[in-house]
């Protein structure tokens, strides 16, 4: 009894966190989900065509942005106390008027637009001001309530920095800037609060949050939790095995590591313990699995949205290029979990429904059948709808999306009534084939929005809008049509239970997304500040600085910020602060060490650590939510969990420098292929190394060895530059004639000196693409590089450098000679040094392989044939 009123306190404080904890009497709990209600529906009405068909309520996207944040304040100040001991029963006159002041405060701005418009720039009128300035207040106190004191110190000391600019040390100075001056950038403009990161959430992110919100609802989250268990509960450490999948699948439903440990964690650290896990590498393993579940496409953390649009490229792309990191991730922790039961030496769970080797692989090897299959045939079948249809296509993919649900409904209706309700456990789960067809129904509105994103490639909120609808009507319709299916009767009972579902679902929503809302807000204050001050322009500067231009301290130093931010900040504010800081300036200076880095890999980069924050040592907010579910030592559990994330932290260091494993440069399906199946082979011998085990425990040098051949093929040009230059020198004065020899896609590097504003001699070195081949060099350098060149005797001169181009960015200004240019030259292939990486991990095979004991080699061989089966 002490054991469940414990799990339930815990499970209250986690919900607290995202939901405010208060409990008002009946009337004002009626105003708030009612309020949260409104939310959803407004979103969602906002997002379909609606609002130009009716020509009601047609707001464009400014205006769009400030109603959003008005609904978010207000529910997190009547949903929020204070402080902790605030009364919980009841709403203080304080909170009803910071309420107030803050919705006011948005909606003036709403209201008024177009008067605000015409003095954008200008100077404003008092009262704009005092509503401004009110407005920002009331967002800090929200702020402070729900993402926590240290998000308002670092907005503090931005906003200082602003009007005390002329007082900073000088290679930060400015100016300073006027109260009207900044009210008008933060407030009254889409420069700041309502700015991109508001945006985003006002346009995918809701919508994101709200289709998981229902998908929850239906009853995704159980069935997920127990397909996993069903399909690995029965290999050695099955219960941790199922908690990594578990947690990837959660990802599509869950908004945050918080939310999907809560979600899966109830379930999966109690069978953990029970198969014989310490409390503490329990709590982790689900730590560490909700936090890859952030990280795995398709739908990823709130943060890839914003990375999509802050880079301008699709969400497809960003999915694309994230792709193998997350994947061998997450197989990596999967290996490492399998390490630990061997470790630990877990049984393996006895199956209720026993099978034979040669069943399970034909089963396995149908159904892969089976999906590529139906895929192929479904790829095939809406692409021939498109050709029959034309511009009917959008119904008849509505009837084709109708039938499949019908039939998969069937065919769940035709399962026993409780199977997806009842308590899981290692001893009595029920088949695979049972818990999948009892629930396959939930692939439809996850497989539309997949579809829509993916192949379709339509934009996230179209897409979502979609799945958004397929959910509608499945809430609606699921219990009716089961009861039709079995020849039962309809009852009033079922249709009410559906509605009732749907309006949870969405208040849930809206509920979850005023933690986000208030944190993109915030994050947008100190984008704003960053963009009226104009430092993020002098960070170039400042970090080559301190970095004293070495590429890889500049990485950590980002991964250090990253870290330290995280410990007061939600990892998608911590994302838009650090990349909006840290990105650019990066990507120049790593241009001027000759190193050629895609924005794209450095925004992955800063997400990444944003959410390995949460299991950084000594505040890590998500490895304590962990070991609260789990009733472990939370220090314990953040130092497990922070070793078996080990492997995400070190894959963000090895793609900047190594593209390939996002995808940049790999021309053909194959040659993609080979990466991956590099990269697994790396990061599980990784994995082995980190863990100090391999086939057996490992001596301390077969582990250093392992981590050497992990850093080989993880990273071979590393090893090919230390034999052979990568660039070679050639005449200056033959520029225009060398850039117009040079291949489709190639890069030069260009070495200029001169002199700066400040009238200092300085030199810069910039990494450049010349583009499409077959034109001028004169051309190909202006267009592509932004610079244009005369030749004076002996010497090259910049005579223009046009703005915006990476020529420009670098700092490289008119007037500059061009003394050195540098073109990559012809090596051997960096594949070549695979072989000896591989020579090396046959041999440590080899090693533990003739000192493992026999018994454990029996062991080990009833393990894999178990796993097998």
């Amino acid at each position: 009894m002490q054991d469940h009123d414990l799990d339930s306190n815990v499970l209250e404080s986690l919900a607290a966190k995202d939901f405010g904890g208060r409990t008002p009497g009946p009337y004002i709990y009626r105003l708030l989900i009612g309020v949260a209600f409104l939310w959803a529906c407004y979103q969602l009405y906002i997002a379909s065509p609606l609002p130009l068909k009716l020509d009601f309520l047609l707001f464009d996207d400014n205006q769009q942005r400030n109603i959003h944040l008005a609904f978010g304040l207000f529910l997190a100040l009547l949903s929020f106390p204070a402080f902790v001991k605030s009364p919980k029963s009841r709403i203080p006159k304080i909170d009803w008027i910071l309420c107030i002041a803050g919705v006011v405060s948005c909606l003036y701005v709403t209201v008024f637009y177009d008067d605000i418009s015409e003095r954008l720039g200008g100077t404003h009128t008092v009262a704009e001001i005092v509503i401004s300035v009110i407005g920002l207040l009331c967002l800090m106190e929200a702020t402070r309530r729900i993402v926590g004191l240290p998000m308002v110190l670092v907005a503090s000391v931005f906003a200082l920095y602003a009007f005390g600019g002329r007082y900073m040390p000088s290679v930060i100075a400015h100016a300073g800037v006027s109260l009207n001056r900044f009210v008008d950038h933060l407030w009254l403009t889409p420069e700041g609060i309502f700015g991109l990161p508001i945006g985003v959430s006002n346009g995918f992110i809701f919508l994101y949050v709200l289709f998981g919100s229902l998908l929850d609802r239906a009853g995704a989250g159980s069935f997920f939790i127990r397909l996993s268990m069903a399909l690995l509960g029965h290999y050695r450490g099955g219960a941790a095995k199922a908690a990594v999948v578990s947690s990837g699948l959660t990802g599509l439903i869950s908004g945050s590591t918080i939310a999907n440990i809560v979600t899966t964690g109830t379930f999966t650290i109690p069978l953990m313990r029970k198969s014989g896990f310490s409390p503490e590498k329990a709590g982790a393993i689900e730590v560490a699995s909700s936090l890859n579940g952030q990280i795995m496409p398709p739908i990823m953390g709130a943060a890839a949205f914003v990375m999509a649009e802050m880079l301008g490229i699709s969400y497809y792309d960003v999915v694309k290029h994230a792709f193998v990191p997350a994947v061998i991730s997450y197989m990596a922790l999967f290996y490492i979990v399998h390490i630990e039961a061997l470790k630990e030496n877990i049984p393996v769970a006895k199956r209720v429904v026993e099978s034979t080797f040669f069943k399970k692989a034909f089963l396995f090897a149908t159904c892969l059948i089976l999906v590529i299959v139906s895929s192929v045939c479904i790829y095939f079948v809406i692409s021939g709808l498109k050709f029959v249809f034309g511009d009917y296509t959008v119904w008849a993919a509505i009837l084709l999306v109708s039938v499949s649900y019908l039939l998969l409904l069937y065919l769940s209706s035709r399962q026993p009534d409780n199977l997806l309700g009842d308590e899981i456990s290692l001893e009595a789960q029920k088949g695979v084939k049972s818990i999948l067809l009892a629930g396959a129904y939930y692939v439809v509105p996850v497989g539309v929005l997949i579809w829509c994103l993916m192949v379709e490639r339509f934009s996230p909120g179209f897409s979502v809008q979609w799945a958004i609808l397929c959910l509608l009507v499945m809430l609606i319709s699921q219990r009716p049509l089961v009861a039709l299916f079995r020849k039962q009767s309809l009852t009033p009972e079922m249709f009410k239970e559906g509605l009732k579902d749907l309006f949870h679902g969405m208040v849930n929503g809206s509920r979850n997304m005023v933690t986000v809302a208030i944190a993109m807000a915030s994050a947008g204050f100190i984008v704003g500040v960053v963009s009226l001050t104009g430092v993020g322009l002098l960070m170039t500067d400042i970090i080559s600085t301190v970095s004293g231009n070495n590429v890889l301290l500049m990485l950590l130093f980002t991964a250090v910020m990253c870290v330290v931010l995280g410990l007061g900040l939600p990892s998608t504010a911590n994302y838009i602060v650090v990349a909006s800081v840290m990105a650019q300036p990066f990507v120049q200076l790593a241009s001027q060490n000759g190193l050629s880095v895609e924005p794209f890999a450095i925004h992955l980069f800063v997400f990444y650590f944003g959410l390995i924050s949460g299991t950084t040592p000594p505040v890590a907010v998500d490895a304590f939510a962990g070991a609260a579910v789990a009733k472990a030592n939370p220090m314990k559990t953040c130092i497990i969990s922070f070793g078996y994330s080990l492997r995400t932290a070190i894959l963000p260091f090895i793609f900047l420098f190594n593209q390939e494993l996002l995808l940049f440069g790999v021309s053909s399906f194959w040659y993609g292929l080979f990466v991956f199946i590099i990269a697994v082979v790396a990061i599980l011998v990784f994995a082995a190394a980190s863990q100090q085990y391999f086939i057996t425990k490992s001596h301390l040098w077969e582990s250093a060895v392992l981590l050497l051949a992990a850093f080989t093929l993880f990273y071979p040009s590393f090893w090919l530059d230390q034999i052979q230059e990568k660039y070679a020198q050639v005449p200056v004065k033959n520029i225009m004639e060398i850039a117009e020899k040079q291949p489709d896609g190639q890069k030069i590097r260009l070495l200029f000196r001169g002199r700066n504003f400040s009238g200092e001699d300085t030199s810069r070195v910039v990494l450049t693409p010349l583009g499409a081949a077959g034109k001028p060099g004169k051309q190909r350098l202006s267009r592509n590089a932004g610079v244009v060149f005369k030749v004076e005797g002996e010497k090259v001169i910049a005579s223009a450098v046009l703005p915006g181009r990476e020529i420009a960015k670098s700092g490289v200004m008119s007037g500059w000679e061009l003394y050195q240019m540098q073109l990559p030259r012809e090596r051997i292939a960096k594949q070549w040094f695979y072989l000896p990486a591989f020579l090396v991990i046959a041999l440590i095979v080899f090693f533990q392989k003739r000192r493992m004991p026999k018994s454990q080699a029996l062991s080990e061989g009833s393990s894999v044939q178990s796993a097998a089966a």
